[in-house]
């Protein structure tokens, strides 16, 4: 699949949370998604690479990935290994719901704004997240009363932990650059300049490259188009403005989409409903 056509929309959370926890050779490697919740992955043993947006996250045994909702991924898995790994999905509402001023999301924000997305825990902490991770699984048998209220604090603590990684600076681990120094110029300025001028012609001229040479380079680097990554960049940041409440034909001239009709289309066939929806 083409880069702008291999990321969609999969998976659905009904519960406040879920918890998996899988063993195979096979793993359940897909082309790039996104969610509209968190996702925590827990590498207990295996051989993985997790690419989050434009960054590559080697995992070891012990490290943990923070994938914030509507943040395209996939897996690179070794399937000569078993891979075996913990998975939570989170509702964020879940927990802004719970405790609203406890700011225990932030850990996938930092990550988001540093495009760090892998934590690499210290022996002590990383003790104390498999311990979480073991009741939290134990817990899941637990049908008494309270069971429920249980299951809430641990995975409460578990955020606690990590935020508390993410904040001491110790656990965020550089994730790998792009091969070219110039390939990664253009995503910074990409990134930057959403609202302006980001044609082809321009960002070859940035890179110092012919059109036909950057546009080759550009989809061996990150597996995107020119023009795929682009407006994966424009509709995410659109949908990230409307739910802030930005008023939708605004958001979409801020994005680059001087088209509402396009805008519109594009909105509908990423995100399977329009942006007007996306404020309800």
């Amino acid at each position: 699949m083409t880069g702008e056509s291999a990321y969609s929309k999969e998976g659905y959370l009904h519960e406040n949370f879920r918890f998996f926890h899988l063993r195979d050779n096979a793993g359940q490697e897909r082309d790039y998604h996104f969610h509209d919740f968190d996702k925590l992955v827990f590498l207990i043993s295996g051989s993985v690479k997790y690419l989050v947006e434009d960054e590559s996250c080697a995992m070891e045994a012990g490290d943990v990935v923070l994938v914030k909702h509507h943040t395209i991924h996939k897996a690179e898995i070794d399937r000569s290994v078993q891979y075996d790994r913990i998975i939570i999905y989170l509702d964020p509402a879940y927990i802004d719901r719970t405790v609203p001023e406890a700011g225990l999301l932030s850990c996938f924000d930092t990550a988001d704004r540093r495009r760090r997305y892998l934590l690499r825990p210290d022996q002590q902490t990383g003790e104390k997240i498999k311990k979480l991770l073991s009741e939290l699984e134990d817990s899941l048998s637990d049908g008494e009363f309270g069971a429920e209220v249980i299951r809430g604090s641990l995975v409460m603590q578990l955020l606690v932990q990590l935020d508390r990684l993410m904040l001491s600076g110790g656990g965020a681990q550089e994730t790998a650059a792009f091969s070219d120094g110039k390939i990664a110029a253009v995503l910074s300025y990409i990134n930057e300049n959403l609202s302006s001028d980001l044609s082809v012609d321009a960002l070859s001229d940035l890179a110092f490259m012919s059109r036909y040479h950057f546009m080759r380079f550009f989809k061996a680097q990150t597996g995107f188009t020119v023009h795929g990554y682009i407006r994966h960049k424009r509709l995410m940041r659109a949908a990230q403005l409307i739910r802030e409440g930005t008023p939708v034909t605004k958001a979409a001239a801020e994005c680059g989409y001087n088209d509402y009709s396009a805008f519109h289309r594009a909105f509908r066939e990423t995100f399977g409903i329009s942006p007007a929806a996306l404020k309800h």
